[in-house]
């Protein structure tokens, strides 16, 4: 524990960190909430065999940061359930119950899904504790996975940062890491504004296809079908690692994070990178895309759609109010940074990190402890 905290620990958080472990069912789980000066925390369930706790600090610091960039009135939490999201129904249930009784009294954290979670597993939480976010519509939710909240999202960051990286989104060729709830709906947004769908992967394979994927035709085939990308038969198949140098106009990490290295920055073949996924790139991997040209919207600027949803439901608002909201929100804020970073000569994310942390600071000084 002493190593998170050196680690870690800075000006803005993180304020509590909760382990979780309960031998009779093998529940091993922990809650990071990093900061809560702008309102109670909001942050996804990652469910995942190798999920750290370091992971879950870092990606808890990115809520914080995204919450606070969108405007919202919620600070920034995460949560890590140490499990295969695939095991059987009932044993996931059990799972996610008791990690819900496990955090009733920890009021500072609103949980919502994220990999390895859905809003499934939401529901079984707000029947334990009576909340969370990412419900499914019958009970009252915006089920964000669903309608797309995330993908819609990029899709607006792809709108506005086609200026600066000097591409037309109209016929941009997109590669998509991980044609996931997040990557699919990506496709499909894009796609409606005309970029063409060249290569995705996910965890069994990718698949290229230069003159383009059908994206509904492979949402299906992956989806209802629950077969791999690499199977599908319009395309390609390439070993997956491959599709990180890909030549296209747009790259979208929608998977798992830090899978641009240093190394793989020197080599990737794109002009604008849309991160889908939570921290997908390492630091200095983004300094070198930077001075490459490649221009790199940040995870918690680009990919803010879904918490903006879930304070829109939380809220009590409907689904027409969460797309404006995620539209005016991303549009503005992903201006915003890409033009500072343009005036200022500074990676995207260093233009990011001032204008959130600002925002944190700000909302600190009206706290008690603030």
């Amino acid at each position: 524990m002493e190593t998170i905290w050196t680690t870690y620990q800075d000006d803005l958080g993180p304020s509590k960190i909760l382990l979780i472990y309960d031998p009779r069912i093998q529940l091993r789980a922990f809650v990071v909430v990093d900061n809560v000066s702008s309102g109670p925390s909001i942050g996804g369930i990652r469910m995942a065999p190798d999920v750290s706790i370091q992971e879950v600090v870092r990606l808890a610091r990115a809520m914080t940061l995204k919450n606070a960039a969108a405007g919202l009135a919620h600070g920034g939490g995460k949560a890590g359930i140490v499990a295969d999201p695939t095991m059987p129904a009932q044993e996931k249930e059990a799972l996610i119950r008791a990690f819900g009784r496990a955090i009733e009294t920890l009021v500072d954290y609103i949980p919502g899904p994220d990999m390895g979670t859905d809003e499934t597993c939401m529901a079984y939480l707000r029947d334990e504790i009576g909340r969370s976010v990412g419900l499914p519509l019958v009970v009252g939710g915006i089920p964000l996975d669903v309608i797309g909240a995330t993908g819609f999202g990029l899709a607006i960051a792809g709108e506005v940062a086609q200026e600066y990286a000097e591409i037309d989104l109209k016929g941009a060729r997109v590669a998509i890491q991980g044609f996931g709830a997040v990557g699919q709906h990506a496709a499909h947004f894009l796609a409606e504004r005309g970029a063409i769908l060249v290569g995705a992967s996910d965890v069994n394979g990718a698949i290229t296809n230069p003159a383009g994927l059908d994206v509904e035709a492979l949402r299906k085939f992956t989806k209802e079908q629950g077969k791999s990308v690499a199977a599908f038969e319009q395309g390609t198949p390439i070993p997956r690692d491959e599709l990180l140098f890909l030549d296209c106009d747009i790259w979208i990490p929608a998977a798992r994070p830090d899978v641009i290295t240093t190394e793989a920055a020197h080599k990737m073949n794109t002009r604008l990178i849309l991160q889908g996924a939570n921290i997908p790139a390492t630091l200095e991997a983004e300094k070198i895309l930077h001075e490459r040209g490649i221009v790199c919207v940040p995870d918690f600027i680009a990919n803010a759609g879904g918490v903006i949803c879930a304070a829109v439901e939380y809220h009590g608002g409907t689904q027409g109010q969460a797309f404006s909201t995620i539209e005016e929100k991303i549009r503005a804020n992903t201006q915003a940074v890409l033009r500072a970073s343009k005036e200022k000569g500074i990676t995207p994310r260093d233009a990011a990190n001032e204008i959130a942390r600002a925002r944190v600071k700000e909302a600190m000084t009206y706290t008690a402890a603030g």
